[in-house]
C-alpha cells in the first residue's frame, strides 16, 4: 500500500525521517509553505525560504525515493504583519506557477482579523487567476468560524469547490466543509488537533469521499508516520482496504492532480534513487556510500508500523 502525506513540513525533519517514511509506504508528499515558529521580519527570509522547498528540500526528498511537490503562500499568521504581507503577496506570482507546486497554501485564518482577510482574499484571488488549487490552515481557536468564513470568501471569488482543501479538519466542522462542496482533510497531530482513533470513526460514519489524511507533522511534537499508522489501525478496526486507500492516497492525488504537476504513472512505479547526485555541490551522504537504483521494498500496513 503506498500512501501519499500531503501537508507535512519536511523543513523541519530529519532524513531519518525520510528513512522511516519511505520504509512505512509513504510514496510523495505536499510541503506547504507555513509559520517558521517565529516571526520573519524582511521579504528576502520568505524568498529563500519558499526557494528552499522548491529546490534543496524536493531533492532532499528525491534522495529517499520520495516525490516532493509543495505549496506557495503566505500563512495566516505572518498576514498581519500588514507591510510585510504586502511586500510578500506581490512576489507570489513569481512562485505560484513553479515546478513542482501544486496549489496556494497553506492560507487561511489564524485570529481571523480583517488583515488576515485581505490577505486570503488576495490569495485566493491569484489562485482562482492561474486556475489552482487552494490550501486552507484552520485556525486552533475559533475554528468553525474560521472555516465557515474561509468557505464563503472562496464561494465569493468564484472558485471551485473542486479546487478548495479545508485542512486541519475535526468533527465540529467537517459537515460544512463535506457540503460546500470542498475537500475535508484532517490533521493526526497529538494532542491539538485530531487523533488516529477519532480518524477511524470519522471515515467509518462519513465514507471515503472528499477525505484526506494528512500529519503537518513539523518542528514542533509530531510524527512524519501519521498517516500509515493511521490507515493500519483503520485496517485494524474495519475499514475496507479500498476507503483507506482512498482516504491515504488517492483522494490527496485527485485532489492536487489538478495543478497537473504530478505525474501520476511514476508514482505507481518503484522510485529510484541516486545517491551520487548533488544539490549546489551538497548531497545527503555526509560520507556514506552512494546508493543508485530501486529503492528497498516497503512493508505491508496490515500492522501497525512500529513506534
Amino acid at each position: 500500500m503506498r500512501f501519499f502525506d500531503p501537508h507535512i513540513h519536511m523543513i523541519s525533519r530529519t532524513t531519518d525521517d525520510y528513512q522511516s517514511m519511505a520504509a512505512s509506504g509513504v510514496r510523495a508528499v505536499i510541503e506547504p509553505a507555513f509559520w517558521i515558529g517565529q516571526p520573519r521580519t524582511t521579504l528576502g527570509t520568505f524568498v529563500d525560504y519558499f526557494n528552499q522547498i522548491l529546490g534543496w528540500e524536493r531533492f532532499r526528498a528525491s534522495q529517499f525515493g520520495i516525490a516532493h511537490y509543495c505549496a506557495i503562500g503566505l500563512n495566516s499568521k505572518e498576514a498581519n504583519n500588514e507591510p510585510l504581507a504586502k511586500e510578500v503577496l506581490a512576489i507570489l506570482p513569481r512562485f505560484v506557477c513553479k515546478e513542482g507546486v501544486v496549489a496556494v497554501g497553506e492560507i487561511g485564518y489564524d485570529e481571523i482579523t480583517s488583515a488576515e482577510d485581505r490577505a486570503y482574499e488576495a490569495q485566493v484571488a491569484l489562485a482562482r487567476a492561474h486556475d489552482m488549487v487552494v490550501m486552507v490552515h484552520s485556525p486552533h481557536r475559533d475554528k468553525k468560524r474560521g472555516i465557515q468564513r474561509s468557505l464563503e470568501v472562496a464561494k465569493a471569488a468564484g472558485l471551485s469547490m473542486q479546487k478548495l482543501v479545508i485542512d486541519h479538519n475535526n468533527e465540529e466542522t467537517v459537515d460544512d466543509v463535506l457540503q460546500a462542496g470542498a475537500w475535508a482533510a484532517f490533521t493526526i497531530y497529538p494532542h491539538t488537533k485530531m487523533g488516529s482513533e477519532r480518524m477511524v470513526e470519522l471515515v467509518r460514519k462519513y465514507g471515503p469521499e472528499r477525505i484526506i489524511v494528512d500529519s503537518s507533522a513539523d518542528w514542533g511534537i509530531s510524527d512524519p508516520l501519521s498517516v500509515p499508522r493511521t490507515a493500519a489501525l483503520m485496517l485494524q478496526r474495519g475499514i475496507p482496504q479500498e476507503h483507506v486507500e482512498q482516504v491515504c492516497y488517492r483522494n490527496a492525488l485527485a485532489a492536487y492532480a489538478q495543478s497537473g504537476q504530478i505525474d501520476l504513472a511514476a508514482l505507481e512505479r518503484s522510485p529510484e534513487i541516486d545517491r551520487t547526485q548533488l544539490w549546489s555541490d551538497n548531497s545527503v551522504l555526509r560520507g556514506q556510500p552512494a546508493q543508485v537504483g530501486v529503492a528497498a521494498a516497503r512493508p505491508s500496513v496490515t500492522a501497525p508500523v512500529p513506534n
